[in-house]
């Protein structure tokens, strides 16, 4: 919004420095975007009468302008503009001026053999206006001003005007009234919005108000002003609406418009002869109904999911969209001679869902949007016709007055949430120049009254935001919040965590798979793809993305073609993501799990490697108990080479082992690969673990003894694992296996599982002879409890 300085001082004696002053606008929460100084520069620029217009010989674009500058000799100037005409009065930019934003002075200058001894010049050239198509024509009263300066002739002050960023939250300083009102409580100066002076008169007669929707519109004014004669406004007025951003059009317009700007309350005049039945009416827009705004569009209204408000003359005809934008039908015009002006109070979200699905925002829909004064109907209506300096005739208000909201604010909370030491006295004393009035209604509590401006202004906090923006951010010290939750992951997340960090460590890499798969993509990874055993996308972006996997193998083995392809063999993966299986019974969304799979392929990659990386993981999670199972029928699988790991509770933790030959080789790949596939949220949540408590590190040394059992094919190497764990007491450190051997020498269906036992107490060195006992009692035991001999 564009501010002007000068009219900022109408409200308050604003007189230090423009830079300090656009500080105290920042501070406030208005941020100073822009600061233009007008009105400067205009030294040497004069006001002349042109005395003749001449052709100039070979020259389609450009004219002789003789102007008459006050001194004994008229001035020679060519100008190629031709808005203006002889007798016309314009400003006269003389040899050696420097115009505002200029970096050059006006010189003598020969054009087609005719000498420019300066300029004629545009608005836009003297910094006053937007205007660059043609000259300033001045007033013709400004004929008796020939020759004296141009600044001074026209009453041009120096001035600065602000661009301020205006947020939502601040309906009150979408108006130089309310700029002024914020600056001056900050600054500690007077403040005051003068009453307008008016008059009334019988004449004009009398028109109608009818509100039929309140929900629209909740207060309604209209006012009779006889006796109009449109024509351009003052030049102060034109000039204030210039620097403020908004384009001059006749007196009664730019009254309405002038009265907006600084009270921040829209109004609208309407040539009452041109309202059949002499009134207005508010209600809702019918489906399809149409009106031509201003314009000059044709708009369709009633067709959105809310109401549309309209004004209508007292036939029920739309003549305008409440708070957005009159209509063509009704508009003044240069035989205007009786208006009535509307002056009203809209519903905020009503205006803001008009606008936004019209397309049409206008200055005072912005200001609707925010929120407007209910009560300053009469004051914006009064100014209007104190501008017009016309008198009012009959005056109607429909709706009930507003009442002011009460706030109760703790100063103890106040200065909780600012981390202040303000008293309840501090406190009104900010809030009271804002027109806030506050009073003690118990000890450290205050009844804070909010002004009717100020409709943002709905609970406690925001009357705490006023407080400090009037105390001062600046002077807030500066602390890191402290709460009693802070943020942290949970222990599933940092087991997660974990569990990728020894992944890593054990030489594996990341990756993420594609959560879609194309049809024959499970089916090529030997798992079950059949209708209800997956889950197909109704309406799949591609088709090769279209069912949602139920297994991370197809990703991973297309993950490990595309390094074989590249001739990156040796890279073993994994990967942590969810997979989506069909609903189960009663349910109708998916059965999504959280599962880690891993793919070991290349030199080593085998279902033992898988195993040993499994083990680790399991060590660091210090999960012992869980039991290793032979299975043979996991799809995708390699049915003699893959365990089923098992929780005590009977749930499967996942599955270890090599994937099946027919899957490697659909995916043309060779030799073998191990496999790795864990339910995530089982192992992490459902499998006991060790006691984390530190242990005593024995400064002994160990023994190690290695056994090797043979035993049939059927018979699960975990489980003999176990057997030795159990037998093994106290003094087992670790026990694992690492050899497994078949051939003619243990006989057909068997192999030879080779187990290493590391022994050791903590306050000695272990003899021989208890090594040799506690040998005695593994093999004992295993070969009672299993089909197992010692090999020898």
């Amino acid at each position: 919004m564009l501010v002007p300085l000068s009219w900022l001082r109408d409200f308050a004696p604003f007189d230090l420095d423009p830079v300090e002053l656009g500080e105290v606008f920042d501070n406030l929460g208005m941020v100073v975007e822009g600061m233009t100084r007008v009105g400067e520069g205009l030294d040497g620029v004069v006001v002349g009468r042109v005395v003749e217009i001449a052709a100039i010989a070979g020259a389609d674009k450009i004219r002789r302008v003789v102007v008459d500058a006050g001194a004994p000799e008229p001035v020679e100037v060519v100008c190629g503009a031709w808005n203006f005409d002889v007798g016309d009065v314009v400003p006269l930019a003389t040899v050696g001026t420097t115009l505002p934003g200029a970096d050059f002075q006006i010189g003598r200058r020969k054009m087609k053999g005719v000498t420019s001894n300066g300029m004629i010049c545009s608005s836009r050239e003297l910094a006053l206006g937007d205007d660059h198509a043609g000259i300033m024509v001045l007033p013709g009263a400004m004929a008796a001003e020939v020759g004296r300066p141009f600044a001074a002739a026209m009453g041009i002050e120096s001035d600065v005007v602000y661009d301020l960023a205006i947020e939502t939250n601040r309906p009150d300083a979408m108006s130089i009234a309310g700029v002024a009102r914020d600056a001056a409580a900050k600054l500690g100066l007077p403040f005051s919005i003068p009453a307008p002076k008016v008059t009334a008169t019988d004449a004009g007669g009398t028109a109608t108000i009818v509100i039929e929707s309140p929900d629209l519109c909740d207060r309604f004014g209209a006012t009779i002003i006889p006796g109009v004669a449109v024509g351009p406004s003052p030049e102060w007025i034109a000039r204030r609406l210039t620097r403020a951003g908004m384009r001059p059009i006749n007196n009664v317009v730019d009254a309405s418009n002038y009265v907006m700007l600084e009270l921040g309350q829209p109004t609208h005049p309407y040539d009452l002869d041109r309202l059949p039945g002499r009134g207005l009416l508010v209600r809702a827009a019918r489906k399809g109904e149409t009106l031509a705004t201003l314009d000059g569009v044709e708009r369709r209204l009633g067709e959105g999911p809310q109401p549309d408000c309209l004004i209508c003359d007292a036939e029920g005809t739309p003549v305008g969209i409440g708070g957005i934008m009159g209509g063509a039908s009704s508009e003044i015009s240069d035989g205007t001679s009786t208006v009535l002006l509307e002056a009203a109070h809209f519903e905020r979200m009503a205006i803001a869902r008009t606008s936004k699905r019209l397309g049409l925002r206008s200055e005072a829909s912005a200001r609707f949007e925010r929120g407007v004064d209910p009560a300053g109907i009469e004051r914006a209506r009064d100014r209007v016709a104190e501008l017009l300096g016309l008198a009012q005739g009959h005056r109607a208000v429909a709706g009930e007055p507003p009442v002011p909201s009460r706030v109760p604010v703790r100063v103890a909370r106040v200065n909780a949430m600012l981390g202040t030491d303000l008293t309840s006295d501090e406190v009104r004393a900010y809030l009271g120049p804002i027109g806030f009035s506050a009073e003690p209604v118990a000890d450290g509590i205050l009844d804070v009254t909010v002004p009717t401006f100020r409709p943002d202004a709905e609970r406690e906090v925001d009357v705490i935001e006023e407080v400090a923006r009037h105390h001062g951010y600046e002077r807030i010290a500066r602390s890191v919040p402290r709460s009693p939750q802070v943020g942290q992951l949970t222990a599933y997340q940092h087991d997660r965590r974990r569990v990728r960090d020894v992944l890593v460590g054990e030489g594996l890499t990341e990756a993420i798979g594609p959560m879609l798969l194309g049809p024959g993509d499970h089916a090529r990874a030997g798992l079950p793809e059949a209708p209800g055993e997956v889950i197909e996308a109704e309406d799949p972006l591609a088709r090769e993305e279209s069912v949602l996997r139920t297994s991370l193998l197809p990703g991973l083995l297309r993950a490990v073609v595309t390094n074989v392809s590249h001739r990156v063999i040796d890279v073993p993966l994994f990967e942590i993501g969810h997979v989506y299986g069909p609903p189960p019974a009663g349910q109708v969304l998916p059965d999504e799990r959280e599962r880690l799979a891993a793919i070991l392929y290349g030199e080593g990659g085998d279902g033992r490697a898988a195993a040993d990386v499994v083990r680790t993981l399991l060590g660091a999670l210090r999960i012992d108990d869980v039991a290793w199972r032979a299975s043979r029928d996991e799809p995708g699988l390699h049915p003699t080479r893959t365990v089923r790991l098992i929780a005590p509770d009977g749930a499967v933790v996942g599955v270890v082992g090599e994937v099946a030959p027919d899957a490697l080789s659909a995916h043309d790949l060779t030799g073998r690969a191990g496999w790795i596939d864990l339910d995530l949220g089982v192992l992490l949540s459902g499998v006991p673990r060790r006691d984390p408590a530190a242990r005593v590190v024995s400064r002994f040394p160990s023994s190690d003894v290695d056994l090797a059992f043979v035993v049939d094919d059927t018979e699960p190497a975990a489980a003999v694992e176990r057997t030795l764990r159990d037998a093994a007491g106290d003094l087992l450190v670790d026990v694992w296996l690492f050899d497994v051997f078949r051939g003619p020498q243990v006989g057909d269906g068997r192999r030879s599982l080779a187990y290493r036992l590391r022994f050791c107490a903590p306050d000695r060195t272990l003899t021989d002879a208890e090594v040799a006992a506690i040998r005695q009692q593994c093999i004992d035991a295993v070969e009672q409890r299993h089909p197992a001999t010692l090999r020898a």
